[in-house]
C-alpha cells in the first residue's frame, strides 16, 4: 500500500471519527441520559473484522509423536480487527523512512545544520510556547539544497567501506515513543490514594507506606548508543506508569546467513529487504520489540492524519485472538482451512510450509511467498498458516492459558532489563515457510525471545473493533 492510499484512506474517515459533544437535556425532570452522536468506526484499510465468539483454544488431544500435550480450554474473545495479511516489507519500509524522514527535519532545524525554524514548530499561531514538535508539511529538500541542508540529509546515509555505495545508515533509524500502561495504573493497589486501594472498612488505611513501582526509561549516550534502563521508585504520580523506549527499528537482514550454517543465503541478505522485488513478501528480521514499535508508529501516524486525540490503538494480537482469528472460530479447524490436510484433493496446497524434509520448493515457493499468494481462510485472513510465524502480544508461560481468565485471555510480562533472559519470552503462532505440516497448525504454540530477529518470523497488526459487533455463535 502507498503513502499516498494511506493518505486518501485517512482523509477520507476524518469526518466520520469526528462526533457532536453530548449534551444533556432536561428531558421534564425525568432521566433520560446523556445524548450524544454515535457512530460506529469505519473499515480501516486492509483489514478484515473479526466478530466476537468463543472456541477452545488449544490443543483438545495429546499427541506422543510430537510432544504435545493436551490443553485445550473454552475461552470468549471480543471483536477486533486484523490485518488480512501480514505486515510486507514495502509496509514496513514506510516507517523506517519515517524514522529517516524525522531524523532529517530534526537536524534541518538544528543550528549545527543552518537552524532552519520552519521544520520545527515552538509555538502556537497566537505566539504562545508550545512543545516543540516537527513540521511535516514543510517538504525536505531532497532537490537543490543548501550546503547546510544537503549535510543534514547526506547525515543518515553512510558511504560502504567495502563498495563505496552510499546506504541507509541503519544504526541512526531509533524510534522513540511512550506508552502509558493503563493496567498497572488502573490497579487498586496502584492508587495515589491510600484511602481506595483497600476498601475493606475494617483496616485502616496506612497513609505512610510507599507503593513501589518499575518505570521503563532509554536515552542515547553520548557514543549514541541506545541505553534502556528500568528503575524502581516509590509510587508519586501517574507519570510514574508512562515507559520510555528507544528502538532501533532496522530489519536485521542478516538473518538470512545466521539461521542457517553451511548455506548460501547471501542473495537475501543483500536484497530481500532492499529490493523492489520483495516488497509485497512479509518482513522478516523484525523482534518483537521492533513489531511492537511499529504498532505504536502506526497508531500515531494514523491520528495524526485524522487530527483526532484519539484513536483505538494498533497492536500485536493476543495469543486466544490469533488462534480464534487463524482457526475461523470453529473447534475443529486445526488450520485455517477444514480438513486434516495440506492440500486439496486436487493437489494445490494450502500454505506455503516445508511439505517434504529437503524439499520445500514442492508448494511452489523456497523461502516466502507474496502475501495472500494462498486463498484466504473462512474469516478473509491470508497465510495464517505458514509462509512467516507470527509474533503476538503474549509472554511465553509453561502453563499456557491455564491461569488467565477465560474472557479475553492473556498473560502479559514486562520483562525489565535485568531480569533473566528466560522470562523475556514471547510466543508466536502460525508456523513459517521452513516448518513441517504440524508446526504450522493453528494450536500448536512456539516461542521466542523478544529481542531476538528471524528470517522465519513477521507479524500482523490488530485493533480492537470500537461500536458495535454482531457476534458470532458457536
Amino acid at each position: 500500500m502507498t503513502i499516498m492510499k494511506r493518505v486518501v484512506f485517512v482523509a477520507a474517515v476524518a469526518a466520520v471519527m469526528t462526533s457532536c459533544a453530548p449534551s444533556v437535556s432536561s428531558g421534564g425532570g425525568e432521566l433520560v441520559g446523556v445524548k450524544g452522536m454515535a457512530w460506529a468506526e469505519p473499515t480501516p484499510y486492509g483489514m478484515v473484522l473479526i466478530d466476537r465468539g468463543s472456541f477452545v483454544a488449544g490443543c483438545s488431544e495429546a499427541d506422543s509423536v510430537w510432544g504435545t500435550p493436551k490443553n485445550d480450554k473454552s475461552i470468549s474473545v471480543d471483536a477486533f480487527w486484523m490485518d488480512e495479511t501480514e505486515i510486507t516489507n514495502a509496509k514496513y519500509k514506510q516507517f523506517v523512512y519515517w524514522v529517516r524522514d524525522s531524523i532529517i527535519r530534526e537536524r534541518l532545524a538544528d543550528p549545527a545544520f543552518g537552524g532552519n525554524e520552519a521544520f520545527k514548530i515552538e509555538e502556537d499561531r497566537e505566539g504562545n510556547p508550545v512543545t516543540p514538535y516537527l513540521n511535516w508539511s514543510k517538504p525536505i529538500p531532497w532537490k537543490n539544497p543548501t550546503e547546510d541542508e544537503a549535510r543534514a540529509i547526506e547525515s543518515v546515509y553512510r558511504i560502504n567501506p567495502i563498495t563505496g555505495q552510499k546506504e541507509l545508515d541503519a544504526s541512526q533509524m531509533n524510534y522513540r515513543y511512550e506508552i502509558f500502561d493503563h493496567t498497572e495504573a488502573a490497579k487498586r493497589r496502584n492508587r495515589l490514594d491510600p484511602a481506595r486501594r483497600i476498601l475493606n472498612t475494617d483496616i485502616k488505611p496506612d497513609y505512610d507506606a510507599e507503593i513501589m513501582i518499575s518505570k521503563d526509561t532509554a536515552y542515547i549516550d553520548d557514543d549514541g548508543r541506545i541505553v534502556s534502563q528500568t528503575v524502581t521508585r516509590p509510587l508519586s504520580s501517574e507519570y510514574d506508569f508512562l515507559h520510555t523506549y528507544i528502538i532501533n527499528i532496522y530489519p536485521d537482514t542478516t538473518v538470512w546467513v545466521n539461521d542457517f550454517d553451511n548455506a548460501y543465503n547471501e542473495p537475501y541478505m543483500r536484497l530481500y529487504f532492499a529490493h523492489p522485488g520483495y516488497g509485497d513478501y512479509p518482513v522478516v528480521g523484525v523482534s518483537w520489540e521492533q513489531a511492537s514499535a511499529f504498532c505504536v508508529w502506526r497508531t500515531q501516524y494514523l491520528k495524526a492524519a485524522l487530527q483526532v486525540p484519539f484513536i483505538e490503538p494498533y497492536r500485536l494480537p493476543t495469543e486466544a485472538e490469533w488462534e480464534y482469528a487463524a482457526r475461523a472460530g470453529i473447534n475443529e479447524n486445526r488450520f485455517p482451512w477444514s480438513g486434516g490436510e495440506p492440500r486439496s484433493d486436487k493437489g494445490c496446497f494450502y500454505a506455503n510450509f516445508k511439505p517434504l524434509e529437503g524439499n520445500y520448493v514442492k508448494d511452489g515457493n523456497l523461502i516466502t511467498s507474496r502475501v495472500a499468494t494462498y486463498p484466504p481462510n473462512d474469516f478473509g485472513l491470508y497465510d495464517m498458516a505458514g509462509n512467516v510465524s507470527e509474533w503476538t502480544a503474549t509472554a511465553y508461560s509453561e502453563g499456557g492459558m491455564a491461569y488467565t481468565s477465560d474472557m479475553n485471555p492473556d498473560y502479559r510480562y514486562n520483562a525489565a532489563k535485568e531480569d533473566p533472559y528466560a522470562m523475556k519470552r514471547k510466543i508466536v503462532r502460525g508456523g513459517s515457510w521452513k516448518d513441517v505440516t504440524n508446526f504450522v497448525r493453528s494450536d500448536i504454540r512456539m516461542w521466542e525471545y523478544q529481542n531476538e530477529q528471524r528470517s522465519y518470523i513477521g507479524f500482523r497488526c490488530v485493533r480492537s473493533q470500537v461500536g458495535f459487533a454482531k457476534g458470532r455463535k458457536n
